[in-house]
């Protein structure tokens, strides 16, 4: 059980809520913040003094005020009217994530909601009632609008529900499950719900999350290469990297190290060369300054992932309600821009490897694409080919989108951090950066055999076994598309992670 207490949400908790590996409940002395901020939102729709969101219209129609009598009605409203989304519908796990952050940041105490609305959203999660989310439509400024408004709408019997492995409309999903709908939303309510950044949060962190994961994929193909073109360990030794006090190159260059433990199959300085290309010899710096990207994206949003991003926020301390920006999603949006960069470079350096492997003027005395009859067989000529595509593609998509604005809500709204947009840039830039892995990973294994496999090290020789299951010695072209795909499957999956780094973590 994950108890949601608006501080503690990890991202190791998304992953797990994700995955529905467990169920979650509120902390009781959040709730009682709740109660005391739905009292204050109480008496605030019961006087005639204007509250955002409370009595008035939303947005550029925030000068309207709303009769008494017409609470619950606009509220209804906002949530059908704003869930505009389009595209095809987020992964079942990211709306989890969602469902999940929007409840850490309601039970806060500044949203004035009721606490049974609040329940209600953590009812549908436990229940694996979850709402189907179109993933385009967000401007990631006065909160994820459009797609909290698809999460949010079938706690009112309305919008769409996935249950069971099948889409409904929500009351016949609901009619299945035996579960009740509110009975409509009070003041307030439907803007607490819309609120807030967590479906770019959501996006963001389940991609930061393989991210990690990739990075040490990305730092074993590296090790095999080095195996495969016999590369220099020198240029891993701890006190080059001390001396340049940069932590995340520190630390991958002891990883590399770690992994390359007693293989008899890379070299010194001077044994064959005196030093290696920057692809390999540059590995740690370009790999250490994605782990130190990664660290930083982590603090941003951990902090976001137990933020309040509300508007107005209740204090309960002063009976206040304030206006102001924290749906702004500027903070993520930065962050994701950099993540999907840091993400880049990964694939980018791991082309390059793959490139000297294959180029025959650049191996070292490997074959020509890696085959053993040149020219009647290509090899792995057209794998290099799909890598260079496929980086290629990240570079378009590693623009950031945090740098463009469009006014919107007939200029009330007029600068926007398109978040959204960068967490789902992010996340296709990562698809690629595994493919791009997975490409590395079977061309190194490749070439360590043509090379005449001798000893590896502790780790490469695991990855390596653990590969050569699934992936053959090509003596012969092959159509070689099933492996890839297989290899990229198997960097997604949980189990292989597990067994290969098991003992290093």
């Amino acid at each position: 059980m994950i108890i949601l207490d608006g501080v503690s949400l990890s991202l190791s908790d998304l992953k797990r809520i994700a995955d529905g590996i467990e169920k979650v409940s509120i902390h009781p002395d959040n709730l009682i913040k709740v109660r005391k901020s739905r009292d204050i939102v109480r008496d605030m729709s019961n006087n005639d003094v204007a509250v955002y969101g409370v009595n008035t219209g939303f947005g550029h129609l925030s000068s309207i005020k709303i009769d008494k009598k017409q609470l619950s009605e606009v509220q209804a409203n906002l949530l059908m009217s704003h869930a505009c989304g389009m595209g095809e519908p987020l992964a079942k796990q990211t709306v989890r994530v969602m469902m999940a952050l929007r409840v850490n940041a309601l039970i806060q105490g500044y949203s004035g909601l009721r606490e049974e609305t609040v329940l209600k959203l953590v009812e549908y999660l436990n229940e694996d009632l979850i709402p189907v989310v179109y993933e385009k439509g967000s401007l990631g400024a006065s909160g994820d609008l459009a797609l909290l408004s698809h999460m949010s709408l079938p706690l009112i019997g309305l919008g769409e529900l996935s249950y069971q492995g099948k889409n409904y409309q929500a009351k016949e999903a609901l009619a299945l499950a035996n579960v009740k709908p509110l009975d409509g939303l009070k003041a307030k309510e439907g803007l607490s719900l819309i609120n807030g950044t967590q479906a770019m949060s959501a996006i963001g962190g389940l991609v930061l999350y393989d991210a990690y994961r990739l990075l040490d994929y990305s730092n074993l193909a590296l090790s095999l290469t080095m195996e495969a073109l016999e590369g220099i360990t020198d240029a891993y030794d701890s006190r080059v990297h001390h001396a340049r006090k940069q932590l995340g190159q520190i630390e991958i260059a002891k990883r590399i190290l770690n992994y390359l433990e007693g293989s008899e199959m890379t070299t010194r300085q001077n044994d064959k060369r005196v030093q290696d290309a920057y692809s390999l010899r540059c590995a740690p710096q370009v790999h250490g300054a994605t782990l130190d990207a990664l660290e930083h994206v982590k603090v941003v949003l951990e902090r976001e992932m137990n933020a309040v991003t509300d508007n107005p926020l209740i204090f309960i301390e002063t009976n206040e309600a304030i206006s102001a920006g924290n749906f702004h999603g500027e903070p993520l949006a930065m962050v994701f821009d950099y993540l999907g960069i840091a993400l880049s470079e990964l694939a980018s350096i791991s082309e390059r490897r793959i490139e000297r492997m294959v180029n025959p003027h650049l191996s070292c005395g490997l074959p020509p694409f890696l085959a053993k009859q040149s020219g009647l067989n290509s090899g792995f000529m057209i794998m290099q080919y799909t890598a260079a595509s496929l980086v290629s593609e990240n570079k378009v998509f590693a623009h950031p989108a945090s740098v463009d604005s469009i006014p919107s809500s007939a200029n009330q709204e007029d600068h926007v951090s398109m978040g959204s947009i960068s967490a789902r840039k992010a996340k296709m830039i990562l698809e690629n950066v595994r493919k791009v892995v997975a490409i590395e990973l079977m061309t190194a294994c490749q070439a360590i055999d043509l090379r005449g496999k001798k000893k590896l090290g502790q780790y490469t020789n695991k990855v390596y076994d653990k590969i050569r299951t699934f992936i053959p010695f090509f003596e012969k072209d092959d159509m070689l598309f099933p492996y890839m795909h297989e290899m990229e499957r198997k960097l997604s999956e949980d189990g292989f992670y597990e067994a290969i780094f098991k003992e290093e973590k």
